[in-house]
C-alpha cells in the first residue's frame, strides 16, 4: 500500500449523506399557512430529514401536517405516521384538518394515509409500510427508557422522510440533541459526542463542547435543525406574535433548617414543606373563579391538592389512557375549571390559552419541564397577562437559583443557534451532512514499513 493509496483509504472512510428531499413551489402550499410556516415547510421538504424547533404557538402542528401532505403527494399517496404525547393527538387531528389533512387517530394500523398515535403505541405499527414519520413534541423522547428510544429510532431508520418537531430542545442537554440527530439519521449520538465534545470526568453524564468546536457544532446543527422563536428570526414580520406580559411570583414559605443542597437533602426538604406548599397552592386556585392549572411532583401532592380544591380534576400516571384524554380535553373545553397533574404527564403539547393562572405547588431542577408547563398557557394566542406562582420552602431556594441559571444558558444558546440557523436556511442548504475537521500534523506521518511489505 503506497502513501497515496493509504490517504485514499482514509478518505473513503468518511461518511457522505446524499440529498434526501425535494422542492415544491410556493403555490403548491396551503394558502392559509403563515409566511414563516411556508418557509419552514419548504425548507424541511428540501432536507427530507429535518427538525423544526419552533416556539409554542408558532403553528408547528399546521407546519408538520402540510409537510406530511406534500410528502404523500410526492410519493404518490405514500403513508405518514405521526407520533405524539398522550392527549395531544385529538387536538392535532383538528388542526391538521384546517390545512386539509385527514388525520386519523388510531392505536393500531388502520391502513389510512395519515395516522397519528401515541408514542407508547409505536410497537403496534410496522414503519416499513410508511413513507414518512413525524415526531410531535420530540423532546419527550429523552423521557423514555433506552429500549423505547432505540425501538423508535431503529424502526424509523427504514423510513425515507422524517420530521422531528418540538418547542424546546434543551441546548444545554447535548444528549437530547444527539437523540434528535440519531432519529433523523444525520449522525449517531455517540459520534456527535466524540466529534464535538469532551467528557467531564467529574460527572458521569456531563459533556463539554470543545473550545475550538463551539461554532462548528452550532453550524452543523443549523444544517438539519431550524430554531425559530419568532418569525422575526427568519427576517419576517413578527408583530403578530408579541406575547402579553408574563409574571412569575416566587412564594417562599419559612421552614426550619439550613439550605438543602444535596439530592437527599432536597427530597427531605420537599417532604417537610409539602403541607404548607399544598395549602398555599390550593388557596391561590380557590381564590379565583377563572381556570387554573396546578402542577405538582409527587403522587401524594396530586391527591391532596384534588381534595383541597373542590372543583379540581386530577390526572395521574396510573389513570387509564382514555380517562387521561377525557380529563385533559374537558379542561381544554372549559368544562373543568382546575386541572391538577404532573408536568411529566401532560406538560407537553396542549394548547390552554384560555387559562392565565399557573400554580407550581413545588419546583424541580428541570428547566425544560418548567418551561413546557408554563408554555401550555403562555403561548402565542394568549391574550391576557399570565401569572405563574412558584411555591417552595425557604430551605429549597437552591432549586430556584439552578432554574434561573439554566434559563439564562437556554436563552443564550437558543439565540446562538437561531443566528446560525437563519444563515443556513437563507442559503438554502439542502443536504444534511456530517462534517469532519481536517487535522494537519506538524510531524510527517509515514506508512509503517511492515504495512508496505504486507501489501506488496
Amino acid at each position: 500500500m503506497t502513501t497515496a493509496n493509504y490517504a485514499e483509504f482514509i478518505a473513503s472512510r468518511r461518511f457522505t449523506d446524499i440529498q434526501s428531499g425535494f422542492d415544491v413551489a410556493e403555490d403548491q402550499l396551503n394558502p392559509t399557512l403563515k409566511p414563516h410556516q411556508k418557509y419552514l415547510v419548504r425548507w424541511a421538504l428540501r432536507k427530507g430529514r429535518a427538525a423544526i424547533f419552533a416556539d409554542t404557538g408558532l403553528g408547528k402542528t399546521r407546519t408538520m401536517a402540510e409537510w406530511a401532505r406534500l410528502v404523500s403527494d410526492y410519493t404518490f399517496g405514500g403513508r405518514v405516521l405521526f407520533l405524539s404525547p398522550l392527549a395531544v393527538a385529538p387536538q392535532t387531528v383538528i388542526e391538521a384538518g384546517m390545512v386539509g389533512v385527514d388525520l386519523q387517530y388510531a392505536r393500531h394500523d388502520t391502513g389510512a394515509t395519515f395516522i397519528i398515535t401515541n408514542y407508547e403505541m409505536v410497537s403496534k405499527f410496522d414503519m416499513s409500510k410508511f413513507e414518512a414519520v413525524v415526531l410531535d413534541e420530540s423532546s419527550i423522547l429523552k423521557n423514555f427508557d433506552g429500549s423505547t428510544r432505540r425501538e423508535i429510532t431503529e424502526a424509523a431508520s427504514r423510513v425515507p422522510y422524517r420530521l422531528s418537531c418540538t418547542a424546546t430542545p434543551s441546548p444545554n442537554d447535548y444528549m437530547e440533541l444527539g437523540t434528535q440527530s440519531e432519529f433523523l439519521g444525520v449522525m449517531p449520538r455517540a459520534e456527535m459526542l466524540a466529534m464535538f465534545f469532551t467528557h467531564d470526568s467529574t460527572e458521569t453524564s456531563k459533556w463539554i463542547l470543545k473550545g475550538h468546536g463551539r461554532a462548528k457544532f452550532w453550524e452543523w446543527m443549523a444544517t438539519w435543525a431550524a430554531v425559530i422563536r419568532s418569525p422575526a428570526d427568519l427576517g419576517l414580520d413578527g408583530a403578530e406574535y408579541q406575547l402579553p406580559k408574563l409574571h412569575i411570583h416566587y412564594h417562599e414559605l419559612p421552614m426550619p433548617g439550613p439550605l438543602a443542597m444535596t439530592l437527599t437533602e432536597r427530597r427531605a426538604a420537599k417532604r417537610e414543606s409539602m403541607p404548607a406548599r399544598l395549602a398555599f397552592a390550593a388557596e391561590i386556585a380557590n381564590s379565583t373563579a377563572e381556570p387554573a392549572l396546578v402542577w405538582c411532583h409527587l403522587n401524594d401532592e396530586s391527591a391532596q391538592l384534588a381534595e383541597l380544591i373542590p372543583d379540581a380534576v386530577e390526572v395521574t400516571g396510573s389513570d387509564k389512557m382514555d380517562a387521561k384524554e377525557s380529563a385533559l380535553m374537558a379542561f381544554s373545553a372549559g368544562a373543568t375549571r382546575v386541572l391538577v397533574s404532573k408536568s411529566s404527564i401532560c406538560g407537553f403539547g396542549m394548547n390552554w390559552q384560555h387559562c392565565n393562572t399557573i400554580v407550581f405547588a413545588g419546583l424541580s431542577d428541570s428547566f425544560e419541564q418548567f418551561y413546557q408547563a408554563v408554555r401550555r398557557c403562555y403561548r402565542f394566542g394568549q391574550t391576557r397577562e399570565v401569572h405563574v406562582h412558584c411555591i417552595l420552602g425557604s430551605t429549597e431556594r437552591a432549586v430556584v437559583d439552578n432554574l434561573k441559571r439554566k434559563e439564562r444558558q437556554h436563552d443564550e444558546l437558543s439565540a446562538e443557534l437561531s443566528r446560525y440557523m437563519a444563515e443556513h436556511v437563507y442559503s438554502n442548504v439542502v443536504n444534511t451532512f456530517r462534517e469532519y475537521t481536517e487535522h494537519t500534523s506538524p510531524v510527517k506521518i509515514e506508512v509503517p514499513q511492515f504495512l508496505l511489505e504486507n501489501a506488496a
